[in-house]
């Protein structure tokens, strides 16, 4: 995939979830950021993701936790509509995704993205702005200003002009996370944005995550750590191709659910403890 597809794609294409029969009404969840039901996906014809059906908290940091393989990723791209589903249906504040992409911003991956095509890091974060401005319009000025005033929130205000290839790993993830503020969202999904930062950047996405959190957005998070989990988020979804559990985190994130979670992976191989640290002063309320 081209950088300009991976970056444009959730802004251009219809939701890819469907719904097998008649729509299921999930009228009680209409206030939730997200709602989700018998979402299943599969590829070459294994499970991926079965059954799943979740309701996000009204407002907060949520981990998408689980082991190698259990479909976190695809639990936030089939949300998107970024992959097919085989069944299930999800609502973002109670409206299809396809009429709700101006109020949902992403992150993905970085390693999901050409790193050297040529624009720069502003050009990147100004693409956030598409979903408002429309994909064959220009930039406006007002739009390009917002957009270095997002890479000033993520500190890289002075590589703005820089190519996006030229810049560390770090940066090039605090350039994501300024796209995906360039975006004005209600609702963030982020795919693993601690995967591999660096001291620096990790400090920008938790002062940019608290931010967030203080105006009342929901953020939802692949997260990997499983010993910073209840330090860093208020909730947690609990999966491994089915769900294991969602809720608080002092209510999910416990040894019985991560036994649950993580048994098969174990005997597979996953390296990951099933112990996590007891919750410290300061950590996420």
């Amino acid at each position: 995939m081209s950088f300009l597809q991976s970056l444009t794609r959730f802004r251009t294409e219809p939701a890819g979830t469907s719904a097998t029969g008649a729509a299921t009404a999930i009228d009680a969840d209409a206030a939730s950021p997200l709602s989700v039901r018998g979402l299943s996906v599969a590829y070459h014809h294994k499970p991926v993701l079965w059954s799943i059906d979740y309701t996000a908290p009204p407002r907060g940091l949520v981990a998408v936790i689980g082991p190698n393989g259990a479909g976190k990723s695809t639990f936030i791209k089939a949300c998107l509509g970024l992959v097919p589903a085989l069944s299930g249906e999800v609502r973002v504040f109670g409206r299809p995704v396809a009429a709700m992409r101006g109020e949902i911003g992403y992150m993905p991956q970085r390693g999901s993205v050409d790193w050297d095509f040529p624009v720069s890091a502003l050009d990147v974060v100004a693409m956030g702005r598409y979903g408002r401005i429309g994909m064959l319009r220009p930039v406006r000025r007002a739009d390009r200003e917002r957009a270095l005033a997002c890479l000033e929130m993520v500190g890289l205000a002075d590589f703005a002009g820089r190519q996006i290839g030229q810049l560390s790993g770090g940066q090039q993830q605090r350039v994501f996370l300024a796209r995906a503020l360039a975006q004005e969202a209600r609702l963030y999904f982020m795919d693993e944005p601690f995967a591999g930062v660096d001291a620096a950047t990790e400090r920008a996405i938790l002062d940019v995550l608290h931010t967030l959190d203080r105006q009342g957005r929901t953020v939802i998070c692949v997260h990997h750590d499983l010993q910073t989990v209840t330090d860093r988020f208020h909730h947690a979804l609990v999966l491994n191709v089915e769900k294991i559990a969602d809720g608080p985190v002092a209510r999910t994130v416990t040894e019985e659910t991560l036994a649950r979670a993580y048994a098969t992976a174990r005997q597979d191989g996953d390296p990951r403890l099933l112990s996590f640290p007891a919750r410290r002063a300061g950590a996420a309320e």
